[in-house]
C-alpha cells in the first residue's frame, strides 16, 4: 500500500478547487480582487489625529489577514491590486480620498504622503503569507511574532516615505517620522493583531471541519483506494493492490 499526503498551506487552499480552468482564474481573482475590496473598505473606517497626516484605519489588519488566508502570493497581488485599482477609481478609495476625480488625482495620491504604508502592505503581505505557508499561522506562539514582523515592515516603509516626503528627519527633531507615523497608532495596531490572531480559531475550526470519514472506493482494475484525514490535517490517499 502506498501513501500520498497534501494539506491545505492557507485558509484560501481549504476553499474547492474548480476543474475547469478558466472557473479556476476566476476563483483566483475573485480572492484577489475581494481582499483588495477589504482593504478599501477599511481604509474608510477612519479618524484623523489632526497633527498626523496619517489616518487611523483598518487597513493593517486586511493586510494581515490577506497574507494569512490568501498566502505569500495571492496576499501581495490584493494588496498591489488595492494600491493600483486606486488610481482609477472615480470614488474614495484610499484612506482620506476625497478626491475620485482624475486618474492624475488618484495618482497624485497613489504617492503622496502614505504611499510608502501601501509598498509596506505589499511587502508585509507577502512576509505574512509566506510565514503562514509554513504553519506559523496555527499557533499564538508563531502567528503574533509573523504579525509583529509584518507591522514592522509596514511601519519601516511607512515612516522613511513619509520622512522623505515631509523633509523631517526620522527620529530626531522635534518633529520626526516615528513621531507621526508610528508612536500614535501601535495601541491601534495592537487590538489589530489580537483581532487578526482570532482568525487561528477560525482556521483550525475550518480545518477540523473538513475533516472527512475514511472512505474507500474500488479503484482501476480492483485497486482499493482509501482517502482519509489525519491528526495533523492533512489528506492521506492510500492506494492497496
Amino acid at each position: 500500500m502506498s501513501t500520498a499526503a497534501f494539506a491545505p498551506r492557507t485558509l484560501a487552499d481549504l476553499l474547492p478547487v474548480p476543474t475547469d480552468s478558466s472557473r479556476r482564474v476566476a476563483r483566483e481573482v475573485a480572492l484577489i480582487g475581494g481582499f483588495a475590496v477589504l482593504t478599501a473598505i477599511l481604509a474608510q473606517v477612519k479618524f484623523s489625529l489632526g497633527f498626523t497626516p496619517v489616518p487611523v484605519t483598518g487597513q493593517t489588519l486586511a493586510t494581515l489577514l490577506a497574507g494569512t488566508v490568501l498566502g505569500w502570493k495571492r496576499g501581495a497581488a490584493s494588496q498591489l491590486a488595492y494600491w493600483v485599482a486606486g488610481i482609477f477609481m472615480p470614488f474614495a478609495w484610499y484612506a482620506n480620498d476625497t478626491t475620485g476625480t482624475s486618474i492624475s488625482a488618484g495618482w497624485n495620491y497613489a504617492i503622496g504622503t502614505t504611499a510608502g504604508y501601501m509598498i509596506g502592505f505589499v511587502l508585509a503581505a507577502a512576509l505574512v503569507g509566506a510565514l503562514a505557508e509554513r504553519g506559523q499561522d496555527r499557533d499564538l506562539m508563531t502567528s503574533v511574532p509573523a504579525m509583529l514582523a509584518g507591522t514592522a515592515v509596514i511601519y519601516s516603509c511607512g515612516v522613511s516615505w513619509l520622512a522623505f516626503k515631509l523633509d523631517i528627519p526620522v527620529a530626531t527633531g522635534e518633529t520626526n517620522a516615528i513621531g507621526l507615523g508610528l508612536v500614535p497608532f501601535l495601541l491601534g495596531d495592537a487590538i489589530k493583531l489580537i483581532i487578526a490572531g482570532g482568525g487561528l480559531a477560525t482556521r483550525q475550526a475550518l480545518t477540523s471541519a473538513s475533516r472527512r470519514p475514511q472512505r474507500t472506493s474500488r479503484g482501476i482494475g480492483g485497486t482499493e483506494v482509501e482517502s482519509r484525514v489525519s491528526s495533523d490535517n492533512r489528506c492521506e490517499i492510500l492506494v492497496a493492490a
